[in-house]
């Protein structure tokens, strides 16, 4: 069941705990997936702005640490590709969202055991072995972090990314770290310079 954070009684208590491990679930980072509308003409874009209201901030009335840091990170990457801020007449709008999930992981793990019979000829107990395979189930919360970008003019959907990892806790100051690196490798998958269909070349790894 997912949870959107945009109309949940969560977000107020709890936005923070999507964050604090999104990168957790492995140890190189969240998985990444983009989409690109096959229709759009990037060099047009030359200006872009926040959307308004931002997804995450939306019916929130307020932001928080880690959306302000979010919003750096995309004036950053966005700045990085040659894109100008222009918050009257953006050719872009970028808005971002988190949606946590419920999963049920499902694995079997192979185990052996002994059954020890009584040898009459030997006169002692034999053990003989046997192979089964045990059933583990693992609950767990998994959070989306998502960035779209979006053709102001026609107001659709051109380009959207998101960093999909397991929820968990960690120190406010690595909480940042995961989300500069979650923007950070979102971004990677977007390759176009502003007014141009020129793919972006990669940039150095945050650390």
């Amino acid at each position: 069941m997912a949870i959107d954070l945009r109309t949940s009684r969560f977000w107020r208590g709890g936005v923070l705990l999507m964050f604090a491990a999104l990168l957790s679930a492995c140890a190189t980072g969240p998985r990444i997936r983009s989409e690109t509308d096959p229709e759009a003409d990037f060099s047009r874009y030359r200006t872009w702005a926040f959307y308004d209201p931002i997804a995450m901030e939306e019916n929130a009335g307020y932001s928080t640490w880690i959306t302000d840091r979010i919003r750096n990170d995309i004036r950053q990457e966005m700045g990085r590709r040659g894109y100008t801020f222009d918050a009257k007449k953006p050719d872009l709008k970028v808005n971002f969202q988190g949606i946590l999930q419920q999963r049920t992981d499902v694995y079997s793990t192979p185990m052996v055991d002994y059954q020890y019979f009584y040898n009459y000829r030997a006169q002692r107990y034999v053990a003989v072995p046997f192979w089964y395979d045990q059933t583990h189930v693992s609950n767990y919360t998994e959070g989306t972090l998502t960035v779209d970008l979006v053709d102001a003019a026609r107001n659709r959907l051109v380009w959207t990314g998101d960093a999909i990892g397991r929820v968990g806790r960690k120190a406010p100051q690595q909480q940042l770290q995961d989300v500069d690196r979650a923007i950070f490798e979102i971004f990677q998958r977007f390759p176009f310079q502003a007014g141009s269909n020129v793919p972006v070349p990669p940039a150095p790894p945050v650390k």
